[in-house]
């Protein structure tokens, strides 16, 4: 690996979701959006429900990145994610559905729970259709 690149490593309960290099990658964290580029001071971040960018090579891959704990080293970034899914994986209608449940349960009672799984629906709805126009 250069030094223009840093490894990146993105598991979930389920599946290795991404293992390579980036030159850069973002994802929402509990204090903000966050960046990083190779030779990043070491970090550790909570993972809030977002979007991740990867950039290699000039181009840009997006994900659903749902919770989890990120650790940051110069040279790699590794997340352990509740869940991660890229766009033509997510089911836009199941995604919908999801959003209308805790829309419902925000209703009669508002609880951080339900106001997370609106959060989710919402970012997977964003991404799916951003790229299943």
């Amino acid at each position: 690996m250069d030094e223009k690149h840093l490894k990146l490593n993105v598991y979930s309960p389920t599946r290795i979701f991404y293992e390579g290099e980036a030159e850069f990658v973002e994802f929402v964290t509990t204090e903000g959006e966050l960046g990083v580029y190779p030779n990043h001071i070491p970090l550790t971040a909570v993972v809030a429900p977002g979007i991740l960018r990867i950039t290699n090579d000039g181009k840009v891959r997006e994900a659903s990145l749902l919770d989890g704990f990120a650790t940051i080293l110069p040279n790699e970034i590794t997340v352990l994610s509740e869940a991660c899914e890229w766009p033509e994986e997510i089911d836009i209608h199941r995604a919908e559905e999801a959003k209308i449940r805790a829309e419902r349960k925000l209703a009669m009672e508002q609880t951080i729970r339900d106001e997370m799984a609106l959060k989710r629906a919402l970012i997977r709805m964003q991404l799916a259709s951003k790229y299943h126009m």
